[in-house]
C-alpha cells in the first residue's frame, strides 16, 4: 500500500544521494593538481548525465529485474513494468525505488575516477563508465539486492552498498590504476592537495548526503531509518577520533586532509552495517575500520610502483568497504533489525563467512570485469594522454579551460 510519508522520505533521500556526486567532485578536485581540477570535477559530474540514460535503458533491469542469480533480465528495460504504484510488499512507488537506486549507480563509477586523475582521456572515460555500470555494477547489485540474487540467497547482508558501491569501486580503481600505469609527468606538488577548502567542502557534502545513502536505504520514514542515521553519525565520529589519536601518537599533526579522509573511511565502513548494528556496534565498526585504513595508507608505498592510485580510492573505499562488510558479520543483530541476521557476537559466526564470500564474489566480478572493459577500450582507442599533454594538464587538453585564470 502506498505511503506518502515513506515516498516523500525516499525522494528526499534520493536528492541527498545525488548531492554526494558533486560533493565527491569537490573532494577529489581539491586533492588533485590545479591543472587537472576541472577534469576531476567533470569525471564526477558527467556521471549525472551518463548513468540516468544507461539506468533507464538497461541498467535498472540488469540490477533488479528477475533473471539469473548473477544478473537480471530485460524485464525492466526502458523502465517497462515500472510505474506509479508500489510493488508487492513495498510502500513506495516503483519510480521512487528506481530513482533512489539510480543515484547509487551514479556515484559508484564516479568514485573510481579518483584513481585516474590526469591519466585518462575524457571520451574513453565516458565509454568506460557506460560499460562498467552495465557489466560490473548492475550484476553486483543484482547478486546482493536483486529478487533472485545469489549472494542474497547465500545469506550475505549489505544494508546500503558496502559491497555494491564501495568494494566494487575500490577494486575497480586499483585495477584501472594498474592498467593505465603510473603518472609519467610527476611533480612534487602533485602529491599535495591544491585546494584544501575544496577537500573539506567535499567531505562535508558527502557526509550530509550519506544520511540519504544509509538512512534512505530503510525505504521508509521509520525507526530503522532513524537507527541508520544514528549509526552513520557515531561510526563516522569514531573514525575521525581514532584517526586523530593515531596521528598524535605518531607525533603528527591533525590535518584537515586527514580528517576529511577519516570521514570518508567511517562513512564507507558503516554503510553495509548501518541498519543491522546497534549504536555501540557502529562505534566499533568506525573505530576499527579507521585503524585499518590509517595503517593501510601508511604502508601503501609497499604496493608495486606501477599501481598509481592517485587519490587513494582503494584504501578509502576498497579496504574500508571490506572492513565494514566483514565487521557487519561480527556486530549485526536481529535485536535492531529482524530482517537481518545475527553476527559473530550474537552467536552466529556463519554470518562472517557469508560476508567473506560476498567480498570475494564482488572482488572477482569487479577485477575481471574492469580489466576486460579497459583492455577492450584500450584496443580500439587511445585512453591515455601523451606525456606532453599530462604536463600541460588534462583541463586544457580535454576541456579547453582551466580552473583558475592564472593557470596555463
Amino acid at each position: 500500500m502506498l505511503d506518502s510519508g515513506n515516498t516523500a522520505w525516499v525522494l528526499l533521500a534520493s536528492a541527498l544521494v545525488m548531492l554526494m556526486t558533486p560533493g565527491l567532485g569537490f573532494f577529489y578536485a581539491g586533492l588533485a593538481p590545479a591543472r587537472n581540477a576541472i577534469n576531476t570535477l567533470k569525471m564526477s559530474i558527467s556521471c549525472l548525465a551518463i548513468i540516468p540514460i544507461v539506468w533507464f535503458a538497461f541498467g535498472y533491469s540488469f540490477a533488479f529485474a528477475p533473471g539469473t542469480g548473477f544478473i537480471g533480465g530485460f524485464g525492466h528495460a526502458a523502465l517497462q513494468g515500472v510505474g506509479l504504484t508500489p510493488s508487492e510488499g513495498s510502500t513506495i512507488p516503483d519510480y521512487a525505488f528506481m530513482v533512489f537506486q539510480m543515484m547509487f549507480a551514479i556515484i559508484t563509477p564516479a568514485l573510481i575516477s579518483g584513481a585516474l586523475v590526469g591519466r585518462m582521456k575524457f571520451k574513453p572515460y565516458v565509454l568506460f563508465v557506460i560499460l562498467w555500470s552495465l557489466f560490473v555494477y548492475a550484476p553486483v547489485a543484482h547478486m546482493v539486492w536483486g529478487p533472485d540474487g545469489w549472494l542474497a540467497k547465500h545469506g550475505a547482508i549489505d544494508f546500503a552498498g558496502g559491497t555494491v558501491v564501495h568494494i566494487s569501486a575500490g577494486f575497480a580503481a586499483i585495477v584501472a590504476a594498474y592498467i593505465l600505469g603510473p603518472r609519467s609527468h610527476f611533480k612534487e606538488s602533485d602529491s599535495k592537495a591544491h585546494n584544501i577548502p575544496f577537500v573539506l567542502l567535499g567531505a562535508s557534502l558527502l557526509w550530509f548526503g550519506w544520511f540519504g545513502f544509509n538512512a534512505g536505504s530503510a525505504l521508509a520514514a521509520d525507526g530503522l531509518a532513524s537507527l541508520a542515521f544514528v549509526t552513520t553519525v557515531i561510526a563516522t565520529a569514531a573514525s575521525m577520533s581514532v584517526w586523530t589519536i593515531l596521528s598524535w601518537m605518531k607525533g603528527k599533526p591533525s590535518t584537515a586532509i586527514g580528517t576529511s579522509i577519516s570521514v570518508v573511511v567511517g562513512l564507507v565502513a558503516i554503510t553495509p552495517a548501518a541498519g543491522f548494528v546497534t549504536p555501540t556496534g557502529a562505534l566499533f565498526v568506525g573505530g576499527i575500520a579507521s585503524m585499518i585504513s590509517y595503517f593501510a595508507l601508511a604502508y601503501k608505498h609497499l604496493l608495486p610502483k606501477k599501481i598509481d592510485d592517485t587519490l587513494d580510492v582503494f584504501v578509502c573505499h576498497g579496504i574500508s568497504g571490506v572492513s565494514g562488510c566483514i565487521l557487519t558479520g561480527v556486530f549485526a543483530t536481529t535485536q535492531v533489525n529482524s530482517s537481518g541476521s545475527n553476527g559473530l557476537l550474537y552467536g552466529n559466526p556463519g554470518l562472517v563467512w557469508n560476508q567473506v564470500v560476498a567480498v570475494l564474489a564482488t572482488v572477482t566480478v569487479t577485477v575481471v570485469g574492469t580489466a576486460v572493459i579497459l583492455l577492450l577500450i584500450k584496443a580500439v582507442m587511445p585512453i591515455r594522454p601523451t606525456r606532453e599533454e599530462e604536463e600541460i594538464g588534462i583541463d586544457i587538453i580535454e576541456h579547453g579551460e582551466s580552473a583558475y585564470t592564472h593557470e596555463k
